[in-house]
């Protein structure tokens, strides 16, 4: 099994940035992709950054410039978030992807508010 804990979201003002982390534990040495999703009131869950094993990231186009997803020693990811418009406003989900068996986790998620 694979946990995931995010942590660092928070309110911020429209142009401001925050700094989401998820620790991830437990049998991580399978893992082949990170990413981050986010899900607001009325809407379905989407992806917003994922980086792989070989360091290759996707960003969605929204987030694109302003969002950078970063991963350390394969284990604890990272999502940078800057320049934030009150429509990033959502709670943000940390996921893992293993190969072997293949499987799929999920963190709590952390609600990231902007707002004046």
């Amino acid at each position: 099994q694979v946990q995931l804990v995010e942590s660092g979201g928070g309110l911020v003002q429209p142009g401001g940035s925050l700094r989401l982390s998820c620790a991830a534990s437990g049998v991580i040495s399978e893992i082949y992709s990170m990413a981050w999703y986010r899900q607001a009131p009325g809407k379905e869950r989407e992806l917003v950054a994922k980086i792989f094993s070989n360091g290759h990231t996707v960003y969605e186009d929204y987030v694109k410039g302003r969002f950078t997803i970063s991963w350390v020693n394969k284990k604890d990811a990272f999502l940078q978030m800057n320049s934030l418009k009150p429509e990033d406003a959502a709670v943000y989900y940390c996921n893992a992807v293993r190969t072997h068996p293949y499987a799929r986790f999920w963190g709590q998620g952390t609600q990231v508010t902007v707002s004046s």
